[in-house]
């Protein structure tokens, strides 16, 4: 075999592994994210009282929160902190981080049940109070706002149900001083999200955007008292709205649930109303008395359900808006 037909078998050879290799290259989905980071958040564990009256003295806890930084080749990304709800973080939660990724988003997972020992709190709402959760999302905050790959100031916070608690009212000027820093949330999203309890300057407001999106068919978490406060906010000026979709159920952006589903063992206050008089003191606005979840307002038993349609527009409606900001 002469020195040239060896050459042109080599060529050969190289040309056909080249080829082989370029053709077995797979297509990778941009919701797959570039990397993926776990990490430990310190956090206390407040009740409703302790953080409404701006005590810094809770029990001390180590949660767990994932970040996920999407492809690109930007150095800095925006980034969402999302905040799960009364059952903990469910398929619905994957459906958002793969949709924010894929938008070119980061999404910062808190975990803020395990590392306190909780699983759920949908038969008992007392295991953590909703507020506590905004510390967490404070925490996280402070995170991002450091880290490398992540825009300080584009970083914005989304709550689903109890987490929208933690996501809408970390907008208030109060809470941020007593729990927050000088980091600031870009934007605030609640999906289906508790408006009946009314707090002590809760209109005085950061000035960040908000965005809120409710299934008017939601016997979990009614959507009215969102209509007033969405109203009052607006009338002070704050870049603010509320979607409405109709026969939809609560959780309705979760892939695993059926159409509709009853949870009879749901705690719910759909027909509460509570206002804070006093810092720290919390009240039921009808009656008068004291809140507690032996009041005679608390319903037992709701319904949750999955409405792909709804699910379609309030993901689209999230990502359009979070890419102008």
């Amino acid at each position: 075999m002469n020195q040239s037909f060896r050459k042109w078998i080599l060529c050969v050879g190289l040309w056909a592994l080249c080829s082989v290799a370029t053709q077995a290259q797979p297509t990778v989905s941009p919701s797959v994210p570039a990397r993926i980071e776990v990490h430990p958040l310190a956090t206390q564990t407040l009740t409703g009282d302790e953080f409404l009256k701006g005590t810094n003295k809770g029990q001390s806890h180590l949660l767990a929160a994932e970040l996920r930084i999407p492809q690109g080749q930007k150095a800095k990304f925006p980034a969402v902190v999302l905040v799960h709800g009364s059952g903990g973080i469910s398929g619905s939660m994957d459906l958002w981080v793969h949709a924010l990724n894929q938008a070119g988003i980061a999404t910062f997972v808190i975990d803020t049940f395990s590392g306190r020992g909780v699983t759920s709190t949908v038969q008992d709402q007392t295991l953590l109070h909703s507020l506590a959760m905004m510390v967490d999302a404070y925490r996280g905050l402070d995170l991002l706002a450091k880290h490398p790959r992540i825009e300080p100031s584009k970083i914005s916070i989304m709550g689903f149900s109890k987490g929208a608690v933690a996501s809408v009212f970390s907008a208030s000027t109060r809470f941020k001083a007593m729990y927050g820093s000088s980091a600031k949330f870009a934007s605030h999203i609640g999906l289906y999200t508790p408006c009946n309890t009314r707090f002590m300057g809760d209109t005085d407001l950061t000035g960040s955007p908000m965005r809120f999106f409710h299934g008017t068919t939601d016997d979990y978490v009614n959507v009215v008292p969102c209509r007033a406060y969405v109203a009052e906010l607006k009338a002070k000026g704050v870049d603010i709205s509320l979607t409405e979709f109709a026969n939809t159920q609560h959780g309705y952006d979760s892939p695993l649930a059926p159409e509709k589903l009853a949870v009879p063992s749901a705690q719910s206050t759909r027909n509460c109303q509570f206002i804070e008089k006093s810092k720290g003191e919390l009240f039921n606005a009808q009656s008068g008395i004291p809140f507690s979840y032996s009041d005679p307002c608390l319903a037992l038993g709701a319904h949750v359900g999955h409405n792909p349609d709804s699910t379609a527009k309030t993901v689209k409606g999230v990502v359009e808006f979070l890419q102008s900001l």
